[in-house]
């Protein structure tokens, strides 16, 4: 039997309490272009996002996460999921064809942690509408179109209160994600990692939840920018909206830049995201980093990246 796997981050579901202002944020100040809204959501996606979307909006009464989707290799891999999840336990719910809209058959399912994953292969990658469609045949939209125009989805960042570590476990037995880099306690622990099933050193990361706010926050999403003056940019044209964040500063962890900022209509908060290194080394030996060097690992210079992030918003 063919071991299932899974080839990228999809897309996250987010539910937002201000639908009319995180639509602001979202493709005004942000840039992402929606592809379509049915029945209360709205599809998005970046100027280099190829799939049907790579963020959803819908409108509820708390912000929470519905879901975080994630694409296979192959089509029969979401039946094999589907098969070897059940057998560990898990239960999984199917999502039939065109109920998410640009998608195919899938099926969601919670973590350990009670985080809401899906997984899915069939989707669509419509065309940009003329007059927003790039002259160049391997992009979708035109670049810097508006707002900060980030090129792609990037990772999502997960925080729990529970064993940090028993997830990392859980993600690299269940759907065969790999340690990159983890924060761990001297005899003692994994408080933190950073996994991937991509050449990027992180897919998802999971955090301790030192608020102890619950098993299932989600710390944020990340949207990639190309270079470190687009986050410069960036940085101007969140000034100019009067919106607050915190950056930018350079990650000791993933060597990449960043700056954080929160959607004003749900509190989601967003990296914008850039640099970095990617992992090609089939022999990847996880990188370790202690309490004492956390600083170094999170924040490698600027604007410290925890401070301030002490709100929760529930996956």
């Amino acid at each position: 039997m063919v071991v299932p796997e899974i080839a990228k981050l999809g897309h996250i579901a987010l539910v937002t309490p201000d639908l009319e202002k995180s639509l602001w944020f979202f493709c005004n100040v942000i840039g992402l272009e929606e592809t379509e809204e049915r029945d209360g959501t709205h599809y998005l996606r970046a100027w280099g996002d190829f799939e049907h979307h790579t963020l959803s909006l819908t409108a509820g009464d708390r912000a929470r996460v519905d879901h975080i989707g994630w694409r296979t290799k192959r089509p029969e891999d979401v039946e094999a999921f589907a098969a070897l999840l059940e057998k560990a336990g898990t239960a999984v719910q199917w999502i039939e064809a065109g109920v998410e809209a640009g998608q195919g058959r899938a099926i969601r399912f919670q973590l350990p942690s009670k985080h809401p994953f899906e997984i899915y292969y069939d989707v669509e990658k419509p065309k940009a509408p003329e007059g927003l469609k790039s002259a160049l045949k391997n992009q979708t939209y035109k670049s810097w179109r508006k707002g900060v125009s980030p090129r792609r989805i990037d990772h999502v960042n997960l925080a729990t209160n529970m064993d940090p570590g028993g997830i990392h476990a859980w993600l690299a037995e269940n759907l065969g994600f790999k340690m990159r880099e983890y924060i761990k306690i001297p005899n003692g622990p994994v408080v933190s990692g950073w996994m991937s099933v991509t050449p990027l050193v992180h897919d998802v990361a999971v955090m301790g939840d030192t608020t102890n706010s619950g098993p299932n926050r989600l710390h944020h999403l990340a949207y990639w920018l190309d270079n470190a003056q687009d986050l410069l940019r960036a940085a101007d044209i969140l000034s100019e909206e009067a919106i607050k964040f915190v950056g930018p500063g350079k990650h000791g962890i993933s060597q990449a830049m960043y700056i954080y900022v929160k959607d004003p209509g749900s509190g989601h908060r967003v990296e914008l995201f850039t640099n970095g290194y990617l992992i090609f080394e089939p022999d990847w030996e996880p990188i370790e980093w202690t309490p004492e060097e956390m600083e170094l690992g999170l924040t490698f210079w600027g604007e410290n990246a925890v401070a301030g992030n002490e709100d929760t918003t529930e996956a």
